[in-house]
């Protein structure tokens, strides 16, 4: 008879959450969630040559949708 083999938690298929931004009002991928141009940087990602702190430099947060 064999064991089965261990799985450890660095060998596991868990999803991984994306970091949220100061701006998101939840995770990316929530539902009833959808992306919004960065109200700060207007979708350009940078203020004054640095990345923006509201959207981490993708120009874009997740905002809630449709009353979630």
């Amino acid at each position: 008879m064999t064991k089965p083999k261990a799985v450890h938690a660095q060998d596991a298929k868990i999803p991984t959450q994306a970091a949220l931004n100061p701006g998101d009002e939840a995770p990316p991928g929530t539902e009833g969630t959808g992306d919004d141009v960065c109200p700060d940087c207007h979708g350009k990602g940078r203020i004054d040559g640095a990345p923006c702190a509201t959207c981490g430099g993708s120009g874009t947060i997740t905002r809630a949708v449709g009353g979630a």
